[in-house]
């Protein structure tokens, strides 16, 4: 397993709220959006989050999770895994009609270790976190064997995308977003891919 620096560890079930309230800041809402149709009953939608982060597995699992911490307080986090080696073969078609262009994006980097979320609390921004998180995705990904790092990100996020690129990422495809009633400025999904030598 990876060694990680002093501050930073990997997240833990009890983890889980903060790692739901993370994942709603990286993803503009649409996480939070998305539980609130999903939810059944009196549940509140960031009860359903926390829920998806405790499980064992996953996209959003706690186990796909790295988390940084200031005076023992969750300050920050990131989400990701390898992708599989062979361009996969997903039927869109069983898919909520959200999730197809961010599915077929990720579909279009096989072999990487994809960063599906990178977050800090506002409060905590500004103080160098995300680039420290992003920074421990290349021995992440080294530790599984994956050739570059990737990540989708809004195209209304120029602030994130100036990021990823100092780091070294690339542009590599576009698909329009369907938002349906989710309220966000972007209009496409961007995939931007880093494949820097090892």
């Amino acid at each position: 397993m990876y060694e990680l620096p002093s501050h930073y560890r990997y997240a833990t079930p009890e983890d889980a709220i903060d790692l739901a309230q993370l994942i709603n800041i990286a993803g503009e809402g649409l996480p939070l959006y998305l539980w609130t149709q999903m939810v059944e009953g009196s549940l509140d939608p960031f009860e359903l989050g926390r829920q998806r982060a405790m499980r064992d597995s996953g996209s959003f699992s706690f186990r796909n999770a790295v988390v940084r911490e200031h005076e023992g307080q969750v300050v920050a986090c990131l989400i990701g895994y390898p992708l599989p080696d062979a361009p996969a073969q997903t039927d869109y078609s069983d898919m909520p009609p959200m999730f197809v262009p961010l599915q077929q994006l990720e579909d279009l980097a096989p072999g990487t270790w994809y960063l599906n979320v990178l977050a800090t609390y506002p409060e905590f921004q500004g103080r160098g976190y995300g680039s420290e998180l992003l920074n421990l995705t290349r021995g992440l990904s080294m530790e599984t064997g994956k050739s570059g790092v990737s990540i989708i990100v809004s195209d209304a996020n120029p602030g994130a995308r100036r990021l990823y690129e100092r780091f070294g990422c690339k542009e590599v495809a576009r698909r329009p977003m369907v938002k349906e009633s989710w309220v966000n400025p972007g209009r496409e999904w961007v995939l931007l891919v880093e494949t820097s030598s090892r």
